[in-house]
């Protein structure tokens, strides 16, 4: 008898070591996932500061601010860990000398109505000092419908949140429990259970259908007499753009023909792409049309032109198309932001690799004057390197070029 309690009392010893040995294994699989995962942010955050545009002193601000509020929340936490051990300790005191014990539900009450307060002000906080940070007027005709949905949206979350907020933490403070007082329980409403179901359901609704509206207008794919096309593809790490030529029409691509010299594979036994322009600088005419025809050439991309309200995800072998017309140029802009650099920007919104964070393009809106002006001055896409390496042969650059057809099979 003796021999089998000792067994079982070795097999529950080993047991119980069996599952500490999981729990620990549990905390340190947990420790190394958040240890892998701020060693991701601290390697992507140093490539990202290697930039030539980023100064010593700007990278030793930015490190040092991290650090500061880092440090800030782990005292927080100590002091609070801290005080609770010290009421544990003050209450076992009390209750050691036959005192009565903290009422803890008053506590707790207090907490709530502290947490309330703070939570407050700190969402007060963010929408004044975040808000500031947000960016000018809509540049474009749908970004003004994006930004009335967008604050009508806020709005009501807004309203929805300080409501339910307020009731529940001061619910908990004002009726906490007491000797004199015990909670109700209450299994089923049908009043309160239609109440909080039926009303969301119609505000969201409304939303959903004015969104939906929203967005069926701003993407209308119909094609419209006088947009100006212009190809803009991504690549690692940066976007190529093309422009038509006098005929307003853009050549057709095949990456089946990308080379050193013809970065786009654009096809020139299509006679449309002998006269397309290739260009540094995204520039618009101002209460024109555009289409934007976005390409990817290697990963996903995305099309973030944020003043003009425009986002869209440029994915290999998909191509598509976003249509706007910019309302506000590149001087008036400046006057407004009473910035004399200002300059709007095509940025890259997906992260796709070591060179993400610098893959941008300047975005000038112009008048129909300067924009004619600048369009006689940029180069074709269609480069003397470039004829010579598909053995194109033209001798009036009016009329379509003969170009052989070796060179193009063997790109095909």
């Amino acid at each position: 008898m003796g021999f089998k309690k000792l067994i079982n009392g070795e097999a529950l010893l080993n047991t119980l070591k069996n599952k500490q040995l999981v729990k620990n294994s549990k905390i340190t699989l947990s420790l190394f996932a958040v240890f892998m995962l701020s060693g991701t942010n601290l390697l992507m955050a140093q490539s990202a500061s290697t930039a030539d545009s980023v100064t010593p002193a700007e990278k030793s601000e930015m490190w040092t601010g991290v650090g500061y509020y880092v440090l800030i929340f782990l005292t927080i936490c100590l002091g609070v860990a801290i005080f609770g051990k010290v009421l544990k300790v003050y209450d076992l005191t009390r209750k050691m000398q036959g005192k009565k014990p903290i009422n803890w539900n008053n506590i707790m009450g207090i907490c709530c109505a502290v947490f309330l307060v703070a939570g407050l002000y700190g969402a007060y906080w963010s929408i004044t000092e975040q808000g500031s940070m947000s960016l000018p007027e809509a540049a474009s005709i749908h970004g003004v419908d994006i930004d009335n949905m967008f604050t009508i949206t806020t709005v009501l979350t807004l309203i929805v949140f300080v409501i339910t907020q307020v009731l529940l933490f001061g619910f908990l403070f004002l009726y906490r429990g007491s000797d004199k007082r015990r909670a109700h329980f209450l299994p089923h409403n049908n009043t309160i259970e239609k109440v909080w179901t039926i009303v969301p359901a119609i505000v969201l609704t409304i939303l959903v259908i004015f969104g939906f509206f929203t967005w069926e207008r701003i993407t209308n794919s119909t094609e419209v007499k006088g947009d100006l096309n212009i190809d803009v593809t991504g690549h690692q790490f940066t976007w190529e753009l093309r422009y038509p030529g006098k005929d307003g029409k853009l050549g057709h691509v095949d990456y089946k023909l990308v080379t050193g010299y013809n970065k786009l594979g654009v096809d020139f036994k299509d006679r449309n792409s002998f006269d397309d322009l290739s260009a540094d600088t995204l520039v618009l005419p101002v209460n024109k049309s555009i289409r934007i025809n976005i390409h990817a050439q290697d990963v996903i991309h995305s099309v973030y032109m944020p003043h003009f309200r425009v986002q869209l995800n440029a994915v290999p072998g998909l191509p598509t198309f976003f249509k706007f017309v910019p309302t506000i140029t590149t001087a008036q802009m400046r006057l407004k932001t009473e910035n004399p650099k200002f300059e709007y920007l095509l940025y890259c919104n997906k992260i796709c690799g070591d060179g993400h964070y610098n893959m941008q393009r300047i975005v000038r809106v112009v008048t129909e004057a300067e924009y004619q002006d600048w369009i006689a001055r940029q180069k074709p896409y269609l480069t003397d390197q470039l004829k010579k390496d598909l053995k194109i042969a033209t001798t009036n650059p009016t009329a379509p070029a003969k170009v052989s057809s070796n060179r193009l099979a063997l790109n095909n």
